[in-house]
């Protein structure tokens, strides 16, 4: 099978860890770009990536570059592509385009330039045409215009890859699944501590922390992926690559455990975490974390979502001066990460963060910071140190 260039896309701030990811499953030429990884593989490593990947949204596969000033050179350039390769007049299409160009307005008028460009070729050659479907598509087709540059990649993934297919119930500001990873990687979390998100909500982070530590693929409960309805598909390569991965699968021998204080919190938290097929991995409790203490005794891993206050009506001041207290008195020996959007609220949290790494949870700009939780004082630690 021919190598071809594909790209990963993300989100800011989890480039790189995309690209170490995409390295250490075997990836060739890969290079780091805005919100996307560009790399080389074969179908077999398309396939792998779309069921492996923690951090990628979507696996594009560029099959064309031409100039676009104008919507003739448009719908030029588009039908310059001998669509019948990927396509049949019996089948369905959609059109996704993301525009960053002065010559171009609506990214709606060049999909619909680009549809007439393809169905037009069809009716000239077989006096039919494909038709349009926007909910259950044949093929997906990605349009990306920079400046005058036009390419035109074939989407693999379908849905977006944070979909993972495991998660049936949410709460009122459920986290993304792929945001949920790339915190957790970002974060260091390799499966050798425990583990624990005590604010749980649906259990998102809890399922991405117990998949990473068993190294599970992060996409193995999905239901399809746009690539399965190509012309090329290889029903034999894909199960094989599915084997191959399940036997990399690792022991994990810590724990994984999750507190919420709302019952019905718990409740889809464990739903979900059951739909994961993880269960022998993650227990989850209905609790409040202000008034709960560490019940291990070595090196705790803690990541979670606070609520922000943009959906859930809290006392931010009050709120985050007890979350600073109890991760003081009551989680010592803790390394504690946490997202929040709200960056004004950090300064109740009465504690100094380690680091700062910028994100954005949704469009909302957010930091995920860390606050270390030495055994004693730090003055004391590193007295024993020295």
């Amino acid at each position: 099978m021919e190598n071809f260039k594909m790209l990963a896309k993300t989100f800011f701030g989890f480039e790189e860890i995309l690209a170490k990811e995409l390295q250490i499953l075997g990836a060739q030429n890969v290079e780091i770009g805005t919100r996307a990884v560009s790399f080389k593989g074969d179908k077999g490593f398309m396939y792998k990536a779309n069921l492996s990947l923690r951090t990628a949204l979507k696996i594009l596969k560029p099959i064309y570059q031409f100039r676009a000033f104008n919507d003739l050179s448009l719908y030029k350039g588009i039908q310059g592509i001998d669509w019948s390769k990927y396509l049949n007049e019996n089948q369905t299409f959609v059109i996704d385009t993301t525009i960053h160009s002065d010559h171009f307005n609506h990214s709606q008028f060049v999909s619909q330039k680009a549809k007439d460009a393809i169905v037009d070729q069809f009716r000239v050659k077989k006096g039919v045409r494909p038709s349009v479907d926007k909910d259950f598509p044949d093929l997906k087709i990605n349009i990306h215009i920079d400046k005058d540059q036009c390419t035109v990649s074939l989407d693999s993934s379908g849905e977006s890859l944070h979909q993972r297919g495991y998660r049936t119930a949410t709460n009122i500001a459920p986290i993304n699944e792929v945001l949920a990873a790339g915190m957790l990687m970002l974060s260091g979390w390799d499966g050798s501590s425990d583990f624990m998100d005590p604010m749980c909500g649906s259990g998102t982070l809890l399922a991405e922390a117990a998949m990473i530590a068993c190294n599970i693929p992060a996409n193995i409960n999905r239901k399809e992926f746009a690539f399965e309805k190509w012309n090329d598909w290889d029903n034999d390569l894909f199960d094989q690559i599915i084997d191959a991965l399940l036997k990399r699968t690792k022991e994990f021998r810590y724990t994984i455990t999750g507190y919420d204080k709302a019952p019905s919190a718990v409740q889809k938290a464990k739903d979900n975490i059951l739909n994961a097929n993880l269960e022998d991995y993650v227990t989850i409790h209905q609790a409040n974390f202000f008034e709960s203490k560490k019940e291990n005794v070595g090196p705790l891993h803690m990541v979670f979502n606070p609520p922000y206050g943009e959906r859930l009506d809290i006392d931010l001041e009050r709120f985050y001066r007890e979350l600073g207290d109890t991760l003081k008195n009551n989680y010592s020996n803790t390394n504690a990460w946490f997202i929040t959007a709200n960056l004004d609220a950090l300064k109740f949290v009465g504690l100094r963060p380690s680091r700062k790494i910028k994100l954005f949870n949704g469009s909302l700009e957010a930091r995920l910071v860390k606050y270390e939780m030495y055994e004693g004082s730090k003055r004391a630690k590193f007295q024993t140190e020295g």
